[in-house]
């Protein structure tokens, strides 16, 4: 690649016209940012991991005074050839970069943003589109469920290399294999890239008041992704078992303490021992 310096070029007021109908992310100052060429909404890039891919930006100042840009990117791995570009009035500057495919990286598409941004703060962006290159696999896992009382939570994973639009279905039965909960397969509102994991929910507010059940989660996803698990709970009614178990504690005080008074009393109504004792010895 040519020095920073060289590599950005400073075209006048006739290259100007050649833009005029290219889409572009205008700010406010009265400069733009288009990918360069014309007539591209936004970046495409597509190569294997460890590939280095190579476009340019163009920076257009369609006022009447100089204008300092500085260049950034996000969501992607890019390279400018320089980060700061100082346009002339009425000038377009075309900045080459590189987009780097880090090795390792799973196949699939991922996105991020040119952001150009001046001296006084106005920023404009463009869209950048990276297809990593690779075989399509499609994988999804359902952990972590749990059951806390009106709700299941859970997590899925998307283990695969393509992004997934998951749907799940729910199945619950109680301890005689009653059929509690079976909700059919249903979209979920979440889109899972590759390698990306999220924790969500499901509502139960009719869920037993008393029962030892077993929760079944399923998901499933284009391209064949596909996994269930399962997590066991208990529903007790604490409040009511407390009331019980208090009830019965007091009916075995009182079972308890009423023989001992039987017996404190028998024991008054005898002859003292000692004189019971004396008269078995007369005798």
């Amino acid at each position: 690649m040519p020095s920073a310096q060289s590599a950005v070029r400073v075209l006048g007021l006739a290259a100007l016209i050649l833009l005029a109908t290219a889409p572009r992310a205008a700010a406010a100052g009265g400069w733009s940012i288009a990918p360069a060429g014309g007539g591209r909404p936004s970046v495409y890039a597509e190569g294997a991991p460890g590939a280095v891919l190579e476009d340019t930006v163009s920076v257009t100042n369609r006022g009447g005074r100089p204008v300092t840009v500085r260049l950034s990117a996000t969501g992607v791995p890019v390279t400018f050839a320089e980060p700061g570009v100082r346009v002339p009035a009425r000038t377009r500057a075309d900045v080459p970069f590189t987009v780097t495919v880090p090795a390792g990286t799973a196949p699939g598409d991922r996105a991020g943003t040119l952001v150009a941004k001046d001296t006084d703060g106005r920023a404009a962006t463009v869209r950048v589109r990276l297809r990593v290159e690779g075989p399509a696999l499609t994988a999804l896992t359902v952990e972590h469920v749990a059951v806390h009382g009106d709700r299941i939570s859970y997590q899925l994973v998307n283990r695969g290399t393509t992004v997934l639009a998951p749907r799940l279905a729910v199945h619950a039965e109680g301890v005689f294999g009653r059929d509690l909960l079976d909700r059919a397969p249903r979209a979920l509102p979440v889109r899972l890239a590759p390698g990306s994991r999220t924790g969500l929910s499901e509502p139960w507010p009719g869920h037993p008041a008393l029962d030892a059940v077993e929760v079944r989660l399923t998901a499933t996803a284009a391209g064949g992704a596909h996994d269930t698990a399962a997590a066991r709970a208990r529903f007790v009614p604490w409040g009511a078992v407390a009331g019980v178990a208090g009830v019965a504690a007091a009916g075995a005080a009182v079972i308890v303490v009423r023989p001992r008074r039987r017996r404190a009393g028998q024991v008054t109504a005898e002859p003292h021992p000692t004189e019971a004792e004396l008269t078995g010895a007369a005798r």
